[in-house]
C-alpha cells in the first residue's frame, strides 16, 4: 500500500491560513497577491515539514500543463557515448520540477512516428527530438504539432523548430590552434577528411564544419594543410589504413583526425613503423570518446559537450512553451554549445 498523501487542506491547517491562501502561497502568486511574506513563510514551512507533494493531475488542469517533457532519440538513449546528453537533460528537468519522458527509435519511421503520437497523447509540453550524431534531419510532421526542440540535429528543409548542436566550426578552429601554438607549420595532414570541404563522409555534417575551423585558422596563419585522407567511416580499422598509406609516401610532423576513434587505428599504424607519439608525429582529434584517456599516450581531443547539450535543449525548450502559450510563433533559431578542449599528451613540438 503506497503511503497516505497529505493534503492541500492540511498544510493551510498546519499553517494557520484558509486553503485558498495556502493554494495561492504554492503556486508562487504571493507576491503578487499581497500576501504576507510571514503568511508566505508558515505555508512554505508546514509544506516542507509534512512533505505536502502537490497533485500533477490538477496542476495540470488548472495551469494548462502537464509538467513533462518527452524526449524521442535515434540511439542516444542506449548509447554511452552521449549518455550525459541525457543526463544533462534530466536534470535541467528536474531543477524545473519537470520530468522527462525518454524513448528511442534505434531509426526506424514507424517506431518513430508511434513514440512522437505517444508523447503527444500523454500531453507532453514539450518535445526533445535527438540524435546520436550532428546530422541534417527531415522534421517529422508530428513534432511540429507542439513546442519542440532538434538536439544534435538540424533541418534539412527550412523549418521553424529551433536546434541545439555542438559548435563544430569552433572546434575545428581549437584543433588547428593547438598545433600552431605548438609550433607546427608544416607536415600536417589530415585522417577521415579533407583536404577540400567538399571531401567527407555522406552526411557527415560534423566533419564539413570541423574541416572549416581547421581550414580557416591554417589558412589565417599562412600554413598550408599538407594532404587530407577521407575515410568511409570513422572507425578505428579505417584510420589505421588511411595513415598506413599516407605512411607509404610521406613522413607526417602532425594528424588531426576528424574522430578519436581514427586517431586510435593512426597510433597503431605510426607504431607498426617505429614512429612515437608525440616525439616523432603530434595527433589530436575531436569527441573525446572513453578511449581518448585510455590509450597512451592520452590524447588530446576536442570535447563534443553531451551535458551541456541536453541540459541546453530543455532550456531552449521550456523558452519555446513560453512563447507558444503567449501566442507567439517559434524562433527558429540555431545554438551552439563550444566544444572544449582535453589538453593530454599527444602533441608536442615538432623535431628539428
Amino acid at each position: 500500500m503506497s503511503p497516505r498523501r497529505v493534503t492541500l487542506a492540511e498544510v493551510a491547517e498546519h499553517a494557520g491560513v484558509s486553503r485558498t491562501t495556502a493554494s495561492l502561497v504554492l503556486a508562487g502568486r504571493a507576491r503578487e497577491l499581497r500576501i504576507s511574506q510571514s503568511v508566505e513563510q508558515r505555508v512554505v514551512e508546514a509544506a516542507r515539514e509534512l512533505a505536502y507533494r502537490p497533485n500533477a493531475m490538477s496542476v495540470g488542469l488548472r495551469t494548462g500543463m502537464s509538467r513533462t517533457l518527452g524526449f524521442v532519440s535515434d540511439t542516444v538513449a542506449t548509447s554511452r557515448l552521449a549518455g550525459d546528453m541525457i543526463k544533462g537533460a534530466l536534470e535541467a528537468a528536474r531543477e524545473q520540477g519537470l520530468m522527462l519522458f525518454i524513448g528511442e527509435t534505434e531509426g526506424e519511421a514507424d517506431l518513430e512516428r508511434g513514440l512522437l503520437q505517444a508523447m503527444h497523447d500523454r500531453q507532453v509540453d514539450g518535445i526533445i527530438f535527438a540524435s546520436m550524431f550532428t546530422r541534417a534531419v527531415k522534421v517529422p510532421a508530428a513534432l511540429t504539432a507542439g513546442p519542440a526542440v532538434l538536439l544534435n540535429a538540424v533541418p534539412k528543409r527550412t523549418s521553424p523548430l529551433s536546434s541545439v548542436v555542438p559548435d563544430e566550426v569552433e572546434a575545428g578552429r581549437s584543433a588547428a590552434r593547438v598545433l600552431l601554438e605548438a609550433g607546427h607549420r608544416d607536415g600536417i595532414h589530415l585522417i577521415g577528411a579533407g583536404p577540400r570541404l567538399r571531401d567527407v563522409p555522406p552526411e557527415a555534417l560534423a566533419g564539413v564544419q570541423r574541416l572549416t575551423g581547421i581550414s580557416e585558422v591554417l589558412a589565417g596563419a599562412r600554413v598550408r594543410i599538407a594532404g587530407g585522407h577521407v575515410c568511409v567511416d570513422w572507425q578505428p580499422e579505417h584510420g589505421y589504413e588511411a595513415t598506413r598509406q599516407l605512411l607509404e609516401d610521406t613522413r607526417p610532423r602532425a594528424l588531426i583526425c576528424l574522430n578519436d576513434r581514427l586517431a586510435v587505428g593512426a597510433y597503431q599504424a605510426l607504431d607498426d613503423v617505429g614512429l612515437k607519439v608525440p616525439s616523432d608525429v603530434s595527433v589530436i582529434s575531436f569527441d573525446d570518446h572513453p578511449v581518448a584517456s585510455w590509450i597512451r599516450p592520452k590524447l588530446t581531443t576536442v570535447a563534443l559537450p553531451h551535458y551541456d547539450l541536453g541540459h541546453k535543449a530543455v532550456e531552449v525548450l521550456l523558452a519555446e512553451i513560453d512563447r507558444n502559450r503567449e501566442g507567439t510563433p517559434p524562433r527558429g533559431e540555431t545554438y551552439r554549445v563550444s566544444m572544449p578542449v582535453r589538453t593530454r599528451d599527444s602533441v608536442a613540438a615538432p623535431d628539428a
